[in-house]
């Protein structure tokens, strides 16, 4: 008799506290905007923070206030930059699409190993310990972080280093914001030439690390008549904004670093 009274005891907090949660629930819920909600539903839900903010919810609802670009959004593209300011009745913006590109042609060939890494197989773990296996400390270390953030699967890996399916990247930037060694970089999608190296070491000891690194040489920078291309901190950087495709550059380049690319567009159900 006893172990009933003591359960219905508890079975009656139970119900009470119940009923109390769903008397406050409604009297202090918030109301969602329904602008907002909408909004959201348009967005992909990676929450890549390529936007500027946290996630999709606080695009959303920073949308929903108003004063906010529309066409944050990367891996939505132009489609969801579309269909967002159709919801808010602005006009919509023109979008840029960009691609992850790993700045790095330190292939197994080019640049030999100096150690042998037993660690954890991850680009993190190996980067803090003497900044890899490598003999180029600015490389890529070829243990996936990359590939392990990347919603879409994109990159694979060949001959040592990261490589990026452009048809299938989505433009979040993850990869880019994972990589330790920081050679991941996001192009605009009509790049037509692009620099496959992110070592800073002066010329000889750029070429000792690695065959394929940039030496500095400014012979890029002298080929390009659009003065798109300076060498800075003994690496070519390319001035997307001057660049106007011609590829004189990379005709130019003694180690071919410099790369002509091509970038396919996105397919049109990459985000669906």
């Amino acid at each position: 008799m006893d172990i009933l009274i003591a359960f219905l005891v508890i079975l009656a907090v139970a119900l009470l506290a119940g009923v109390l949660l769903l008397v406050f629930s409604r009297l202090f819920a918030v109301e969602k905007d329904p602008t907002e909600e909408k909004i959201r539903a348009c967005l992909p839900g990676i929450n890549c923070g390529a936007c500027g903010y946290k996630g999709c919810d606080d695009y959303a609802a920073a949308l929903a206030k108003g004063g906010v670009n529309t066409g944050l959004c990367v891996p939505g593209a132009q489609k969801v930059a579309d269909e967002i300011s159709e919801i808010l009745g602005v006009e919509s913006v023109a979008f840029n699409d960009v691609v992850a590109y790993v700045s790095c042609n330190g292939t197994c060939e080019a640049t030999p190993a100096v150690a042998v890494y037993e660690g954890v197989q991850s680009c993190r773990a190996a980067s803090m310990l003497y900044g890899g296996a490598n003999a180029c400390r600015f490389g890529c270390l070829g243990l996936g972080d990359c590939a392990a953030v990347c919603p879409s699967g994109a990159i694979c890996f060949y001959d040592g280093i990261a490589h990026v399916n452009t048809a299938l990247c989505i433009g979040c930037g993850l990869c880019a914001r994972t990589c330790p060694k920081h050679v991941i970089t996001m192009l605009p999608q009509d790049t037509a030439v692009a620099v496959m190296c992110s070592n800073t070491q002066k010329g000889a000891d750029a070429r000792k690390a690695c065959k394929n690194a940039c030496i500095g040489c400014r012979k890029c920078e002298k080929a390009c008549p659009h003065g798109a291309i300076t060498v800075e901190n003994n690496l070519a950087r390319i001035d997307y904004t001057k660049c106007e495709k011609c590829g004189l550059c990379a005709d130019a380049c003694p180690t071919g670093c410099l790369k002509k690319v091509f970038f396919p567009n996105l397919p049109e159900d990459s985000n669906e």
